[in-house]
């Protein structure tokens, strides 16, 4: 049975079905083909935090498809406390053909996949976000064409995007530079697993805007402050103050170079306005392409193909 859990688990050439198979779908949606190849299946979602992007995505992926998706909060399915999430996963999962879950805990996802008996894609967790960095390579494809070569900076916190961003990018062929002040960077641990999984994986960390941004196709940005760091917010703010992506700092990378932003932003903190909204912003494609992405990403799970 396949998972999406962590990219890590994953190889190119899984990658590059999921990519194919998306943008096959992609090319036949803008035509208005739309293949009902998941007629009478259900994927259930399961949202310990909320979302725009990630439900939606997936709801619209899977009825496009030719499914049906129902979506259930924490609370609604008893986590935290009403049954053990041994039993929820075991009803869930016996309602469903695929599951979708975003949360805070890692663990939660890890449960699924051992009791829930059916294929389980990680939405988000505070450790991965693989929809996302499989979506923006996926984006960059569409883009720059062949990604091989290609190098994104992303500037600013070293979260949970940032760390399935450089996995996606290892297995792309992408190179990764993190721009981020001390204490807030990339693991030490994760990059020595990152590098013993794919030996030939690039990803730098630096403080310094000039180095980061050299060469660089992509100028990449994300939220100072995740949902369950509020407390942080205000330190947060004044540490990454100077990493905001504006003017000034763009004109630090090639004219070439695209705005990407996995939403949602903070206007005025990460990025400024005339940024995201500008002609090398790419944020809002990106963000549609979560959709697409989820189209291959459910039936790569699924093991199903393309009638």
């Amino acid at each position: 049975m396949r998972h999406l859990n962590s990219l890590l688990d994953m190889s190119p050439a899984e990658v590059e079905t999921i990519f194919e198979t998306s943008h096959e779908l992609k090319a036949r949606s803008l035509k208005g083909d739309r293949p009902p190849i998941l007629k009478g299946l259900i994927l259930t979602q399961l949202f310990e935090k909320p979302s725009l992007r990630t439900r939606l995505s997936f709801d619209s992926a899977m009825m496009q498809l030719g499914g049906n998706s129902l979506f259930l909060t924490a609370l609604e399915a008893g986590i935290g406390g009403r049954e053990s999430v041994k039993d929820v996963a075991r009803v869930v999962g016996g309602y469903s053909d695929v599951i979708t879950l975003r949360t805070f805990s890692q663990r939660l996802i890890d449960n699924f996949i051992e009791f829930s008996g059916k294929p389980i894609i990680n939405g988000l967790s505070d450790e991965r976000h693989p929809c996302q960095a499989l979506t923006d390579v996926f984006t960059m494809r569409e883009t720059f064409g062949d990604v091989k070569g290609q190098k994104i900076a992303f500037i600013g916190d070293g979260n949970n995007v940032a760390n399935s961003l450089a996995i996606a990018a290892a297995l792309s062929g992408v190179a990764m530079s993190v721009c981020a002040p001390e204490g807030y960077r990339l693991e030490e641990d994760f990059l020595k697993k990152l590098k013993k999984k794919f030996p030939s994986s690039n990803v730098t960390q630096t403080d310094d805007f000039k180095t980061a941004l050299k060469d660089a196709s992509v100028v990449y940005t994300d939220v100072w402050t995740s949902m369950g760091q509020e407390a942080e917010e205000s330190q947060r703010r004044n540490v990454f103050g100077p990493f905001q992506v504006n003017a000034k700092l763009m004109k630090m990378a090639p004219k070439s170079a695209r705005f990407m932003h996995c939403l949602p932003a903070k206007r005025g903190l990460e990025v400024t306005d005339d940024i995201i909204d500008g002609p090398q912003s790419i944020a809002f494609e990106q963000a549609e392409n979560r959709m697409h992405l989820a189209k291959g990403l459910i039936l790569w799970v699924l093991e199903k193909t393309v009638k």
